[in-house]
């Protein structure tokens, strides 16, 4: 119920999972095997786009190699997609769109209502990771329509190695194979025994999402803003990646006007952030996220991604300021 209510769904679509991960795996793969299983003729063309989240990336290569015809969708230079690319590439075989709801690395927000309506109008199945958006702004199943969708607990203050997976009941009603078997569990879709303390966990931290999300989003807003206003004054040249307004309050994926950040990290040695997405921290290739809306090998090496929250304080920000200030200034002279 708790779950459910954050999503406006109803509880008996709702599935406790690992986290996202195993979410988007299960979702993409079981509707593969299904189609496979049914012997349907022709094949089966998947639209998504190059900036999802690596757990969708990857899962559908391994679909590819399976058969499947998978097709990116180029998006703009907010990191998007627009929905007439999509229009234009929906094929008679077209079984699944798959686009994330927000973006994990730059924050921008796909047009989901315009998706959605799309894909029903064409009956295609439509998945979406809701990770970075659930709890941060509302997401409504109801009215917007969205087949699959998956979050994990702990980008909303719950315990990490939990998560759930929306289901939509009716139109359509949608059943998805088993991707874990066993005990039969989660009402025989998913085996193995039930983590208690992470599905508390990740209830809890839905309803206070529910109770907080207004207040977060506005003063977190105000706080972002001001900060990237600040920093713009204080070291021009600095550039936010993703769309200006239309994101989500906790992400700031800032361009430095530098060649590079490695000679500022010993002074930000206080501050908390990233130079990439932690789902590719092992990564050397660089962003593929920030390649995707254009962005060069030395721009890349120049990101930084800072993320704020709930219990984030305007003395922190101002400390971070600070911080980035005289990191980067030598660094923009020379």
């Amino acid at each position: 119920q708790q779950v459910a209510g954050l999503l406006s769904a109803k509880p008996s679509e709702i599935f406790f999972t690992s986290g996202a991960t195993e979410g988007n795996n299960w979702v993409l793969q079981s509707l593969f095997k299904q189609w496979q299983d049914a012997g349907s003729a022709g094949s089966f063309h998947i639209l998504s786009s190059a900036v999802e989240h690596s757990s969708v990336l990857k899962t559908l290569e391994v679909l590819k190699k399976q058969g499947a015809d998978v097709e990116f969708v180029p998006v703009n230079a907010f990191g998007q997609v627009e929905i007439l690319e999509v229009k234009k590439r929906i094929q008679s075989n077209t079984r699944l769109m798959s686009f994330i709801w927000a973006n994990n690395e730059i924050g921008s927000l796909n047009p989901m209502a315009d998706l959605g309506e799309l894909a029903h109008q064409n009956k295609i199945y439509f998945h979406s990771d809701a990770t970075q958006a659930a709890g941060k702004i509302k997401v409504n199943l109801e009215v917007t329509k969205v087949d699959f969708v998956t979050l994990s607990a702990h980008k909303i203050y719950g315990p990490k190695g939990s998560g759930a997976l929306y289901i939509r009941s009716q139109n359509p009603r949608i059943e998805l194979d088993p991707f874990i078997f066993g005990g039969g569990q989660e009402r025989g879709f998913r085996s193995g025994t039930v983590n208690v303390p992470g599905v508390v966990g990740l209830g809890l931290a839905c309803e206070l999402c529910q109770q907080e999300m207004n207040q977060d989003s506005t003063r977190l807003q105000k706080l972002r803003d001001d900060f990237l206003k600040s920093l713009q004054e204080k070291l021009p040249g600095t550039t936010l990646n993703g769309h200006p307004t239309d994101r989500v309050y906790s992400n700031l994926s800032l361009t430095m006007n530098t060649k590079t950040i490695d000679q500022a990290l010993p002074l930000l040695m206080r501050l908390g952030f990233s130079t990439g997405s932690a789902c590719t921290s092992g990564s050397m290739t660089g962003s593929y996220v920030l390649k995707s809306i254009g962005l060069s090998a030395d721009q890349i090496a120049s990101t930084l991604r800072l993320s704020m929250g709930r219990f984030t304080t305007e003395s922190e920000l101002r400390e971070a300021l600070e911080l980035l200030t005289k990191a980067f200034a030598n660094l923009t002279k020379l």
